[in-house]
């Protein structure tokens, strides 16, 4: 009798006492109940530094892209955004044994620093193979018309 009593208090006791931690929907503050929704936490714009460079040694040229919603001075950001949106990680760097073929895509550079998805981004692309052919293309209007392919 004693254990049957156990198996129903244990689970009432434990839905007793998580009951307090739920808290309440409404947002904090002197306002009307009928009116008052609950407003998502906002995590800081997406904000990026993006620098292109037709090789190396040429000068860059520089943007400042934010997205959500797009802006800054770059001169195609929504296109940039979307592109960052669709790409899986797009600032992941090739994996040092990832096989790659080696076919050389061009000279053109870029440097990305700044916040995405409320991650730290410090990150550089090329096009000296083709794995890093492929992530430069994922993003490829991230880096404006600066740089003109053959």
């Amino acid at each position: 009798m004693r254990y049957r009593r156990l198996l129903f208090t244990t689970p009432a006791l434990a839905a007793l006492l998580a009951l307090p931690a739920c808290g309440s929907e409404q947002a904090a503050g002197p306002s009307d109940s009928a009116t008052t929704s609950v407003q998502p936490t906002r995590s800081p714009a997406d904000r990026l530094t993006v620098e292109v460079r037709a090789s190396a040694n040429a000068t860059p040229t520089t943007w400042t892209l934010t997205c959500g919603p797009a802006g800054g001075d770059h001169p195609k950001a929504a296109k940039a955004c979307e592109a960052l949106g669709k790409a899986e990680d797009p600032f992941k760097p090739v994996p040092k044994d990832q096989i790659c073929t080696e076919i050389y895509g061009g000279p053109q550079v870029a440097t990305v620093k700044g916040t995405w998805r409320g991650r730290q981004v410090d990150a550089g692309f090329n096009r000296k193979n083709g794995c890093e052919m492929h992530r430069w293309d994922q993003v490829e209007p991230l880096f404006g018309d600066t740089v003109k392919r053959d």
